[in-house]
């Protein structure tokens, strides 16, 4: 009996030492995927048919992690709810306003950092301000809000910043077929699970198995969108280097814009910090499927996404360990310069 408990143990301690060592985790499985992309750049076009399937089983486990009635519950939070659409919607296109005139002039280009940079994320950055010590729960009830709210919001920021000219550049259905296979079925999923655990045993421990997968599907998600896209690299090296400055210069603004905003809504701790990864971290995983739908001339567009995520996912490491300073949990007093 003894050696049965040691067996269900020891995958029980696999997968705690690599929530433990998770950012390690993402970052080597981002490295394996730009090697793999420069070694075999052959794979590319069939990795990209994996990142739907991966990042769709992803959300799946996210959304698996709080029960349907707390985020209905979460929801009702008026006041958290304001403050992420806010953050979002109205601070981080002002931010990209003053940015944006220190792009490279490709259209191309431009057009990849606006598709990220004006979606906020919708799945990492559970993860990130979890570790931060930040309401995961109160931003994995605002999800699909904030999904819903880029879709009908992305069409007017593009024609804003891009002028007439895009409707026979970035078309709605693979937006739409992202929500539906990316948000909609796997939520379903996830509440479905969550009844059949409410009532068997059997349930519960599919459940409790599914959850265990958290960490290996990020790094999967990672390593494939990474190894699917650096091969596309190519000439565009110089284009895609000038975007890496500008991402680092929002992630900065950004941390203390999300301050501003927690501050103005008065909101706990857990909550501003929620808020903070939030106006930060972008939509590059799940926005990668439209700017690959893009026409051949926008082709360097994914890439310029996926160039996000390296420099997001880095600039996430620092956050970990930056915003629980800048919104502490015991304010400092006596500081008084």
């Amino acid at each position: 009996m003894a050696d049965t408990d040691a067996d269900a143990d020891a995958p029980r301690g696999a997968v705690e030492r690599m929530e433990h060592h998770q950012v390690a985790v993402y970052l080597a499985a981002m490295a394996l995927g730009a090697l793999l992309g420069l070694a075999v750049p052959s794979f590319g076009p069939g990795l990209e048919h994996l990142i739907n399937p991966v990042l769709g089983a992803l959300l799946f486990v996210t959304f698996l992690q709080v029960p349907a009635a707390e985020l209905l519950r979460s929801l009702r939070d008026g006041r958290f709810l304001s403050a992420a659409l806010v953050v979002n919607f109205v601070v981080v296109p002002l931010v990209v306003a003053a940015l944006f005139t220190f792009l490279p002039a490709d259209r191309a280009v431009r057009l990849g950092v606006l598709l990220v940079l004006l979606c906020p994320c919708v799945d990492y950055v559970i993860v990130f301000s979890g570790l931060a010590g930040g309401s995961a729960r109160r931003l994995l009830a605002v999800t699909p809000v904030l999904l819903v709210a880029q879709m009908v919001l992305l069409p007017g920021f593009l024609y804003a910043f891009l002028g007439s000219g895009l409707a026979d550049v970035v078309e709605a259905g693979p937006f739409l077929e992202a929500f539906a296979f990316l948000i909609v079925i796997p939520l379903a999923l996830a509440w479905g699970l969550q009844a059949w655990a409410g009532l068997r045993a059997s349930g519960r421990k599919v459940s409790d198995a599914a959850t265990t997968t958290m960490v290996p599907l990020m790094a999967a998600t990672l390593l494939v969108v990474v190894a699917s896209q650096v091969p596309k690299v190519g000439g565009n090296l110089t284009d895609v280097a000038a975007v890496v400055p500008f991402y680092a210069a929002f992630l900065v603004v950004m941390a203390f814009a999300g301050k501003a905003v927690a501050r103005l809504f008065r909101l706990d701790v857990p909550g501003g910090r929620a808020v903070v990864f939030s106006g930060a971290t972008r939509n590059s995983l799940v926005v990668l499927p439209l700017a690959l739908s893009l026409p051949d001339a926008y082709a360097i567009a994914a890439v310029v996404v996926v160039t996000q995520t390296l420099v997001e996912v880095v600039g996430m490491v620092l956050y970990v360990r930056a915003v629980p300073r800048l919104l502490p949990a015991q304010p400092q007093r006596h500081l008084h310069l």
